[in-house]
């Protein structure tokens, strides 16, 4: 997986799409800033991601961002997705390459180093570990530091992905501190002082 160091962001779907969403996300990813977006959406049928997953799935081909899909290797399938990303209580890496084969396969760490070493084991495509600040996207009942992004680092040269609370007021301790990607929703879809495209120009 080639890396692009300006292209640091990890944009995560906010939880509800409204009508003026894809206009957004396209001035988003304009800036050329995002590697990858991932379709996390917990309140939607199937039939409706399909059809979201579609819309947005054209717009990160033209932008050549990454499309990756949370927690359904079956919907990545359905989507064509460039890959999809794991949870610990989803189902294994070995059964998720079986369903897309070899596309991109991120697996979530929280903050535990064993964890890690199963998905560098298990030869996944990044390693996501956090909440690294308070966030208000999802309950975290895990809280990491950047000494887990600094001692996974010294294991493997794995792409590693901080989340959880990130800003542009916090966002530069992380990249300084090996994290290859910064795995960001809230502030750039619920952030009450700026506009997205302003929010996701600030980070730099």
């Amino acid at each position: 997986m080639r890396i692009n160091k300006k292209k640091f962001v990890y944009l995560i779907s906010p939880n509800i799409i409204t009508k003026d969403f894809y206009i957004q996300l396209e001035n988003v990813l304009s800036t050329n800033k995002v590697s990858f977006f991932q379709l996390r959406l917990k309140k939607y049928s199937l039939s409706q991601r399909i059809s979201i997953g579609k819309k947005i799935q054209k717009i990160c081909r033209n932008r050549k961002v990454k499309f990756i899909v949370n927690d359904d290797p079956y919907l990545a399938k359905i989507l064509d997705a460039d890959g999809c990303h794991l949870g610990q209580k989803d189902m294994s890496v070995a059964k998720a390459k079986s369903i897309i084969g070899d596309k991109i396969i991120g697996l979530t760490c929280h903050n535990s180093i064993r964890m890690a070493k199963v998905g560098i084991k298990s030869n996944v495509s990044y390693l996501a570990f956090g909440a690294f600040y308070a966030t208000k996207t999802k309950k975290t009942k895990y809280q990491a530091t950047t000494k887990i992004l600094n001692d996974v680092k010294k294991l493997s040269n794995i792409p590693l992905v901080a989340i959880g609370g990130i800003n542009n007021a916090n966002y530069k301790k992380l990249l300084l501190n090996n994290a290859t990607f910064l795995a960001i929703s809230s502030y750039i879809w619920k952030n009450k002082k700026y506009k997205p495209i302003k929010a996701i120009e600030l980070l730099k």
